[in-house]
């Protein structure tokens, strides 16, 4: 009703001048057609040509009339210039080809956003490459994006630069190796019991390594903790490297002593002696092998002991003489003034004096007199030098103003040159009172700038206690508001914690006396806080997981699963807003959320991508169906054509959609092949029955002629009559049997004695004939003529009885006419007539 509506310019433009010839009520101009279907053929033509020449191409979609034409010229237009300029001119003209160019428009511009994508993803990557900080999850990030960008042309590029990111990462990962490896060698050297210079050695090479370490190009990337304890631990170790050396030394000297008792002769050792000479030696270290001290004890024991004597067994007298301890005394005293080491020199005159009671030998208070008056003069000259020391400590004390030192480093200073001035003290005697307060003034002086810095400091952290005390109070204040948790409002609660521990993280230095306990009072305040709050978090974090659950429950190739997942990232959102959880927390489960939402995306995609890829090859099976059908059409068969129909229709139904910008043509153009399949296995079937037809009408018109002969009279050739029956093509079914069998029976009754017989059949049989070609007449609506109408009424009522009182079907009209040929009767030129009538009206075909 409506298709006038639809109807677009172009469409079956070669019968348009027909049609519009049919309506003014004439017949179609045969030029006007002829002239039609030469342009159209003439066009048909140089399509061809357009292959390669979009432009040539775009100028015929634009002026050609004939729309199977336009389409076809279509296919050969793909730049973006020229897809605007046909979609534009022929958007409201042309659906089909509007629509080809709609959708290659759409693709050019997806491509076109993928580039822009992927360009941006190249751009990131060059930005993360030329990042002194390179993470994993940066690059992780990267791959992610990119996974879902289909770009080739740029995708070498990309490669290229993810190679660049792929090796820095791998010099990340070998450097953070390498550093755990060293901090791991450094500790077993610790407890390795190496030697000491071959320790320092390893150390020295350690360090080394661990320095071109951070001097190397990705150091960024190296754990700032590992360094940290890397540096820690190597001065523990060089620390330790002194006490390793002097323990070492202990060891030799203590090796020696053992070596040289070993090869002195037993008689000339005394075992006291020997015994007080290795007391005197420092303590052996814990880690020394025992076989020292069984070296010494096997000595000792290999030594003669002396027999005491019941005067020696009693007590002994203070006025006994000079014992062995105070020779060994004196002795080191000589020694320590020979070595000018005047501290032992004044420890041992020290031990001496008190030794009371003691009387010595002339030698031996000459001796100690000696000593004395020695220790007396050196004792003197380190007087004079120590005051010489003590003015050049005053001098570089009373220069320390002008220095400009840092205020920690002036009080180390200031507190050295302090405890350098007892040590000249203890070594030099007392100091004379204008020196001490010369010094002490200048120290107080030198330490002036510091004591002001350090009282600054100490009302700091004075300062910093009374906020800390305020933010234990804030937070007991917070906790007190803590009554019903299902009415509490969760997100200040949550942000009320995390300022007040990033105003505590942000304190200053308090006294240590001070932040032991505000440091409880803080922690037993935010617990308060915290607990509900944790619980409250808890639940948030199971609801979180609850929506990261039903979107990757979310069936990827339903309808409505974009409006699932957006409806549950807005209820993320809406818990979000409601209660941050912990940072860390919070980024996990978003990034689980986030993957099982790409997840879904992905698997959209790849879903329709492979139903494109299936589309294309139900495009491929369709369009391989309609060329069998195009080639099987020209020589198809009348009793093929329905087998081969039947096919491709099931195949056809079988092959399942195609892309909708091509499922017009493919339909058309199926449709077109089962078209020509039909149109040729129509016409192979009309020949086939004018073949038929004419064979039957020749053969009847022999047996009437056969018929007509042997009713005048007239003689016969049965081998004349006979070729000529050959001579006809066979008819079908039981149209041959039965005209066989009329001429057969009129052949033999001419050819034997039963020829008056055979006549009188034939005009009894009259009468018969006009009766049944009459009803035929009624059957088909062929006019009998005005001298039959009485007779036609009668038989009509005659028969309308029959059939009401039978109930039983009227035989078709074919079984009629075929009771009709094989009827042997006489037909005179009126009959015959009115059964070429029949015949035409039965068949279709018009009396030859």
């Amino acid at each position: 009703m409506f298709e006038f509506l639809f109807k677009r310019s172009g469409d079956k433009a070669g019968a348009a001048p027909a049609e519009q010839a049919e309506q003014k009520g004439g017949r179609p101009d045969p030029s006007s057609s002829a002239q039609h279907a030469s342009q159209r053929a003439l066009q048909a033509e140089s399509i061809a040509a357009l292959a390669g020449d979009e432009l040539a191409a775009a100028d015929f979609i634009l002026s050609s009339e004939f729309a199977e034409l336009r389409l076809a010229a279509a296919e050969f237009v793909h730049s973006r210039e020229q897809l605007d300029r046909v979609h534009a001119a022929i958007r409201n003209t042309d659906r089909r080809v509007a629509k080809l160019m709609q959708s290659r428009l759409d693709a050019i511009r997806h491509h076109h956003a993928e580039l822009e994508r992927a360009r941006a993803c190249i751009a990131q990557a060059n930005g993360l490459a030329a990042d002194e900080k390179l993470s994993p999850n940066q690059v992780a990030e990267l791959d992610r994006r990119w996974s879902v960008i289909a770009a080739p042309e740029v995708a070498a590029e990309f490669d290229k630069v993810r190679a660049r990111l792929g090796q820095r990462l791998e010099t990340q990962v070998a450097l953070q190796r390498a550093m755990i490896d060293r901090l791991n060698a450094l500790r077993r050297l610790g407890a390795s019991g190496l030697p000491a210079a071959e320790l320092g050695e390893q150390i020295n090479q350690l360090a080394q390594v661990q320095a071109e370490a951070l001097a190397a190009a990705e150091h960024a990337s190296l754990p700032r903790s590992l360094v940290n304890e890397f540096e820690i631990e190597q001065v523990r170790v060089k620390a330790s490297l002194g006490a390793i050396e002097k323990g070492q030394s202990v060891l030799a000297a203590r090796a020696a002593a053992l070596a040289e008792w070993e090869a002195a002769p037993r008689d000339s050792l005394y075992a006291e002696r020997v015994r007080r000479v290795w007391q005197q030696f420092a303590t052996i270290p814990a880690d020394a092998p025992p076989s020292l001290q069984e070296r010494f004890d096997a000595i000792l024991a290999a030594l003669p002991q002396p027999v005491p004597t019941v005067k020696e067994l009693r007590a002994p007298s203070k006025l006994a003489g000079a014992s062995d301890e105070f020779l060994a005394t004196l002795a080191a005293l000589e020694a320590a003034l020979e070595h000018g080491s005047l501290a032992a020199a004044a420890d041992c005159d020290k031990a001496l004096k008190d030794s009371k009671g003691i009387r010595l030998a002339p030698a031996q208070a000459e001796r100690l007199a000696h000593a004395r008056s020695e220790f007396k003069r050196l004792s003197d000259w380190a007087r004079w030098g120590g005051n010489v020391s003590r003015e050049e400590l005053i001098k570089a004390v009373e220069q320390m103003p002008a220095q400009n030192h840092a205020m920690g480093e002036l009080a180390k200073k200031v507190g050295s040159m302090r405890e350098r001035w007892k040590a000249l003290d203890a070594l030099s005697g007392a100091a004379p009172k204008t020196l001490w307060e010369r010094f002490d003034s200048a120290c107080t002086v030198a330490y002036a700038p510091a004591a002001a810095h350090f009282k600054q400091l100490a009302g700091e952290r004075r300062a910093n206690a009374d906020k800390a005390q305020a933010l234990v109070a804030e937070a007991v204040s917070e906790a007190a508001r803590l009554d019903d948790a299902n009415s509490a409002d969760w997100k200040h609660m949550a942000g009320s914690v995390q300022r007040l521990r990033l105003a505590w993280s942000h304190l200053g230095a308090i006294d240590r006396k001070e932040k032991k306990r505000l440091d409880q009072e803080f922690a037993d305040a935010l617990n308060v806080l915290q607990g509900p709050l944790e619980e409250r978090r808890k639940t948030e974090a199971a609801g979180r997981d609850e929506l990261i659950e039903q979107a990757r429950a979310i069936n990827p190739h339903d309808r409505h699963a974009f409006d699932a997942l957006r409806a549950l990232q807005e209820r993320w959102q809406e818990h979000a807003k409601a209660l941050p959880l912990e940072r860390k927390t919070e980024q996990a489960l978003w990034q689980r959320f986030r993957a099982a939402c790409d997840a879904v995306f992905a698997s959209r995609k790849e879903s329709a991508h492979a139903a494109d890829a299936e589309r294309r090859s139900h495009q491929d099976a369709k369009e391989a169906i309609s060329a069998r059908l195009e080639a099987a059409a020209e020589g198809i068969q009348p009793g093929a054509a329905g087998k081969l129909l039947r096919e491709a229709a099931a195949e056809w139904h079988a092959a399942g959609p195609v892309p909708r910008a091509n499922e017009a043509r493919v339909e058309k153009r199926y449709h077109a092949a089962v078209a020509s399949v039909q149109h040729h296995a129509d016409i192979a079937k009309r020949n086939a029955g004018l073949a038929q037809a004419n064979a039957l009408r020749e053969k009847l018109r022999l047996c009437q002629a056969l018929e007509s002969m042997l009713a005048q009279g007239k003689e016969i050739e049965p081998g004349e009559w006979t070729t000529r029956w050959d001579g006809m093509d066979p008819l079908g079914g039981d149209y041959e049997t039965a005209l066989e069998a009329r001429f057969s029976a009129a052949l033999q009754a001419g050819a034997s004695g039963g020829r008056a017989t055979y006549v009188a059949v034939l005009e009894k049989n009259r009468d018969q004939l006009l009766h049944e070609i009459l009803g035929l007449e009624i059957a088909t609506g062929v006019d009998s003529g005005p001298e039959f109408a009485r007779e036609r009424l009668k038989l009509q009522v005659e028969v309308l009885q029959t059939s009401l009182k039978s109930g039983q079907k009227p035989l078709t009209q074919s079984a009629q006419f075929l009771q009709l040929c094989a009827m042997p009767a006489l037909a005179d030129e009126r009959t015959s007539s009115r059964i070429g009538h029949l015949f035409a009206r039965i068949f279709g075909k018009d009396p030859q």
